[in-house]
């Protein structure tokens, strides 16, 4: 007889094509569904065009235009021809720009209990929300999705986390993941899977759960899992996909490698502070200070609900005059309930900026705040310098905590504003409408459609195997918890320049070191060396890829995030880490190192390599790496190891 199992080995043991669920091991999911977006999706394309396929094998894949759409010059514009065309041609959906962020739509129109998603942007956990199993990573494991063979991971542990009772008034299943973060930080999470269940699940709406399964990794997460039962009938019942409905939920008895218990009517308003999403505190402790913005919505807490609060808490008031508030619905389908329910209107007659619903303030572009002055969002990410200003004060939080401060100048706790006020209804029937979803051509005249490519859209890099002995100089040490963003540039310039590596390349690492670049194409390459947590945020390949073009070795750190460790590795560049932490405050910038031995240890499976600096003793390094990716890093990135597969061998696991 089987054992009980929980909702998250369901969804594996359903998609399972290689390997097993045992701790340490790596198994291949079969792959449903794909989401791409524009800022990840030129090089997924153009890594996918690489493979020879001539149409996506998964059975839906969708790009959405929601993060490139600024258009200060021509590039943002060509890339969107590119990859409307892309799409015709390769049989993939095309979500046009205004249509709404990927996460949303996708999970309005798209999600579909028990199915596997896989998606180029690290938010992608979102349909978590609704019973599917989403997860998100690098574009390059996309596009090798798309021509179909299986995603690969270290199979998760597994943290169940018990919800019990009822949210408080003033209380939002953003303090519930802001909760999450206060216990674990942004590392608690690495290499897990975060299962919700308990008789609090029920009292959340699937747009409460996509709040909680979206910022599920800020704590390092793979994904979160929420079960499907009788909240999800209802979204799926209103979106007019009702039949896409199952009932799925973990076994009775069902066991978890880790436990959490939140006890919901006992949370408080929660704030996290500058500048990490791990920084959480209780409202009432920096109740009071004084702040400039306020920005609402964008990827995460910008659903009906969201939007409602806000416009109910503001309705026959004025923002405070210090206020800048901005307010960005999740998608057109939401932008339009919020003016038929009347929101709309109570937003902008208390003095909103309504914004379209894009990305846009979410990743720095539009709505700077200045520069050392507190700041509040309900967004995902406070990253340093990732709103567009280098000494920003981001705070995050929920909507209803930031009505409350933009009424008041200040940070402010919403229970003081007495009891909630009543939310305006949403309209009997959604005004659904999927024309900006555009079909692809079908595939007998696919093949003779143009895939446009403008001036600033360049493959990516094409990485070589390593060498047995890697040598060359330390070009930057730096410090815990640095982001893609300070790899590959966020906001505006990052639009610009993402479809072309080498200019990308000239802004790596600009916050921290504007001569990072010139240094490392002088030196030819050498070494990165990192703190804990590397590579935080975004799934945005460029981040690797730039590595590659400027001739990096390796990267040595104390501890990598999840996506971008496999980022590098598929793309050719070796993640180590260091046997002993303390060596890390042996290396500065310009101190050479030798690493030898380097295809005999990835051959032989060993597990610890030396580096050896010019002078000092020799430093332990942790080569710790997947049997496959040890393959793939030898064979000089995924696509040389694909390359190399005889044909018939590329169903099985990459």
């Amino acid at each position: 007889m089987q054992a009980p199992r929980t909702l998250t080995a369901k969804l594996i043991d359903d998609h399972l094509v290689s390997g097993s669920r045992e701790r340490g091991r790596e198994l291949g999911l079969r792959v449903d569904q794909v989401l791409i977006e524009d800022a990840t999706g030129t090089m997924t394309a153009l890594q996918f065009e690489q493979l020879g396929v001539e149409r996506s094998a998964v059975p839906r894949a969708v790009v959405y235009i929601d993060h490139n759409v600024l258009q200060i010059d021509e590039r943002n514009m060509d890339d969107h021809h590119y990859l409307q065309a892309f799409c015709s041609r390769y049989g993939v959906q095309y979500s046009k720009p205004g249509n709404g962020i990927s996460h949303y739509v996708h999970l309005e129109r798209f999600v579909v209990p028990g199915q596997t998603l896989l998606g180029a942007d690290s938010h992608s956990s979102t349909a978590g929300a609704a019973g599917m199993l989403a997860i998100g990573s690098g574009g390059l494991e996309v596009a090798v999705a798309m021509a179909g063979h299986p995603y690969e991971l270290a199979a998760p542990i597994v943290v169940g986390v018990e919800l019990r009772g009822r949210l408080r008034d003033w209380v939002q299943a953003k303090d519930v993941v802001l909760e999450l973060l206060r216990r674990r930080d942004v590392r608690g999470g690495v290499g897990r899977i975060f299962e919700f269940h308990g008789d609090g699940v029920a009292t959340l709406a699937v747009s409460e759960r996509g709040t909680i399964a979206n910022m599920i990794v800020e704590l390092g997460g793979t994904t979160a899992v929420f079960p499907s039962d009788d909240r999800t009938r209802e979204w799926l019942a209103a979106q007019r996909r009702g039949e896409d409905f199952i009932v799925l939920a973990a076994d009775p008895g069902a066991s978890y490698d880790e436990d959490e218990a939140i006890d919901l009517d006992a949370l408080e308003p929660l704030v996290a502070l500058p500048s990490s999403p791990g920084n959480v505190v209780p409202v009432r402790e920096v109740e009071g200070t004084e702040i400039v913005q306020v920005c609402v919505g964008s990827s995460v807490n910008s659903a009906y609900g969201d939007l409602a609060i806000v416009g109910a808490v503001l309705d026959g008031r004025e923002v405070h005059p210090s206020i800048d508030l901005t307010v960005t619905p999740g998608s057109r389908q939401i932008l339009e309930t919020i003016v038929q329910s009347g929101v709309y209107g109570q937003l902008v007659r208390a003095g909103a900026r309504m914004l379209e619903p894009i990305c846009g303030p979410c990743i720095g572009v539009g709505q700077a705040p200045s520069a050392r002055k507190a700041a509040l969002r309900t967004f995902n990410r406070n990253f340093p310098g990732r709103s567009g200003t280098e000494d920003d004060r981001i705070h995050l939080c929920s909507p209803a905590t930031a009505a409350a401060s933009a009424l008041t100048g200040r940070i402010t706790d919403p229970r003081s504003l007495g009891a909630p006020p009543a939310i305006r209804a949403m309209p009997a029937e959604l005004p659904i409408d999927d024309r900006a979803v555009l079909a692809p051509a079908p595939p007998e005249a696919a093949a003779s459609i143009e895939v446009v490519r403008g001036p600033g859209i360049v493959p990516p890099p094409r990485p070589t195997p390593p060498e047995d002995t890697l040598s060359g100089e330390v070009l930057i040490v730096v410090p815990d918890n640095i982001s893609t963003g300070d790899m590959a540039p966020d906001g505006a310039l990052g639009m610009s320049v993402w479809s072309d590596i080498p200019r990308c390349a000239t802004w790596m690492f600009r916050r921290l070191d504007r001569g990072f670049h010139d240094r490392a194409v002088a030196a030819g390459g050498g070494f990165i060396v990192g703190g804990h947590n590397y590579g935080q945020g975004s799934s945005r390949e460029h981040a690797a890829l730039s590595p590659v073009h400027l001739g990096i070795h390796a990267v040595i750190a104390k501890s990598f995030a999840r996506i971008h460790r496999r980022n590098l590795l598929l793309n050719g560049i070796l993640a180590l880490t260091f046997g002993d932490e303390d060596d890390y405050d042996r290396l500065e910038i310009g101190t050479r190192l030798e690493i030898g031995g380097v295809r005999d240890a990835l051959t032989s499976g060993a597990g610890e390599l030396t580096a050896a600096p010019g002078d000092g003793a020799p430093i332990p390094l942790r080569l710790d790496l997947l049997p496959r990716e040890r393959d793939i890093v030898l064979a000089g990135g995924l696509l040389a190891f694909l390359a190399r597969r005889p044909a018939h061998a590329q169903g099985g696991a990459t």
